[in-house]
């Protein structure tokens, strides 16, 4: 007679097992019959996309050499011993593979980007878990020890909690190309806005900017973007390590007065050659803002904005406003009624025309006599107009009041703040985001 033996208990849903890497490293790895093999030198995971990187084995030093040694072999993962169920062991030099990182030397020995605040933090450890008979990478711990703590816990001491945050809140930077640019879509960078990925750009190391970099090169608005918002040395240099066929792309995409910017940092040798590759359109409009003096109103303005007749009506100019996608959302706080000539007969801002009678026209609701500056007029001379005035834009004009350009209250902002004003410690302020809950 044959009996079905009695299924296993169910774990319990808090019955968790879980690991720290500083708890791996280094313990002895034995066959099955208790004979030392070497000791754990790694953890090594497969990136899995969006899922929980996969515990695979680990590199261990056996014999002068580091070998893989497959979690397949591994009967007491979570032991004081690492048992494995077999002494035969590929002794070859291990060889990652594309998308294994190593927890140690990858993640442990470089630094990691905390996507919620936009920091560099280091991982003090790292903690993996058992779920459903494997072990994944769940979280990281940021908690900075002091120096001498270890020493104190040595002589009875209670070593204070670890904090461990879950591991999606954070993109490594493992300095493995394989396995970084493996995550293509998945990388968690791309959450951040540009400002913020600028910040961290200018905190990294040389290595780490390679790696931020080359995640930002895959989508070319975002890294156009980033450029924009870089430190004018930062951005130069990292400019002039490219080719000029590279330079004139990222140039391409850019604001033209950011590009104008770029373009007259660059040596003199360079400069002409990046500008001759570059779309026509965009080049015409950075050579005319390189004309300017860079401190007057001509050097702060940018080219593109939104101008219309001034017979056109409201409904028209608000659906221009709406199909306006390439403009810079600030210029578009503003509609300009411009004739055929590029006479400015007036400014309607944005509220006015949402405000306004459909049928009514663009010259019935424009301000007819706009506060306007000339290219020549001082950048702080532009900044007192527009706090006095309470304005968003303003235009700029020449002496015939035909309009070249236009100002945004973010590129007065960028001009009159102190010089240092990116060398802040935090990325961003801390209320940045204050009243979002739980």
């Amino acid at each position: 007679m044959t009996t079905t033996p009695p299924a296993a208990p169910a774990p319990r849903a808090d019955d968790v097992r879980t690991l720290h890497l500083s708890e791996l490293l280094k313990r002895p790895i034995t066959d099955r019959g208790g004979e030392s093999l070497g000791r754990l030198a790694d953890v090594v995971v497969r990136l899995r996309g969006s899922e929980l990187p996969l515990v695979i084995g680990g590199a261990a030093s056996v014999g002068g050499r580091e070998v893989f040694v497959p979690m397949e072999q591994v009967t007491s993962f979570d032991g004081e011993v690492l048992k494995l169920d077999s002494a035969k062991l590929d002794l070859r030099q291990f060889e990652r593979r594309p998308g294994e990182v190593l927890l140690r030397a990858d993640v442990l020995g470089h630094r990691l980007i905390d996507v919620e605040t936009a920091h560099l933090i280091k991982a003090a450890d790292l903690e993996l878990e058992q779920r459903g008979g494997e072990w994944v990478l769940t979280g990281v711990d940021t908690r900075r020890r002091r120096a001498g703590l270890s020493a104190l816990f040595g002589r009875g001491g209670a070593e204070p909690e670890r904090s461990f945050r879950e591991w999606s809140a954070f993109e490594p930077l493992m300095g493995h190309t394989g396995s970084a640019m493996l995550r293509g879509p998945f990388a968690r960078i791309r959450r951040l806005k540009p400002a913020q990925i600028a910040d961290l750009l200018e905190e990294a190391s040389k290595e780490e900017e390679t790696e931020i970099l080359g995640h930002v090169h895959a989508d070319p608005e975002l890294e156009a973007d980033v450029f924009e918002e870089l430190d004018e040395d930062l951005a130069t240099r990292l400019l002039g390590a490219r080719t000029d066929a590279e330079i004139a792309e990222v140039l391409s995409r850019m604001r033209a007065d950011d590009a104008a910017d770029a373009v007259a940092e660059l040596p003199q040798n360079r400069r002409q050659p990046v500008l001759d590759l570059m779309p026509p359109g965009q080049r015409t409009k950075v050579l005319t803002l390189m004309g300017f003096n860079p401190t007057s109103a001509g050097g702060l303005m940018g080219v593109d904005f939104l101008a219309l007749a001034p017979t056109v009506p409201v409904g028209a100019a608000l659906a221009a406003v709406r199909e306006s996608q390439t403009l810079q959302p600030e210029a578009l706080t503003s509609v300009h009624a411009v004739d055929p000539d590029g006479y400015l007969h007036g400014v309607a801002n944005l509220v006015s025309l949402l405000q306004a009678d459909a049928d009514s026209t663009l010259a019935d609701v424009c301000d007819d006599d706009p506060v306007r500056v000339g290219a020549s007029t001082d950048v702080v001379d532009v900044a007192v107009l527009m706090s006095d005035y309470n304005l968003i834009t303003i235009p700029v004009v020449d002496e015939r009041r035909h309009m070249i350009g236009i100002i945004t209250v973010d590129d007065v902002l960028e001009v009159t703040l102190p010089a240092d004003w990116r060398r802040r410690e935090a990325a961003q302020p801390p209320d940045a985001h204050v009243g979002e809950g739980p």
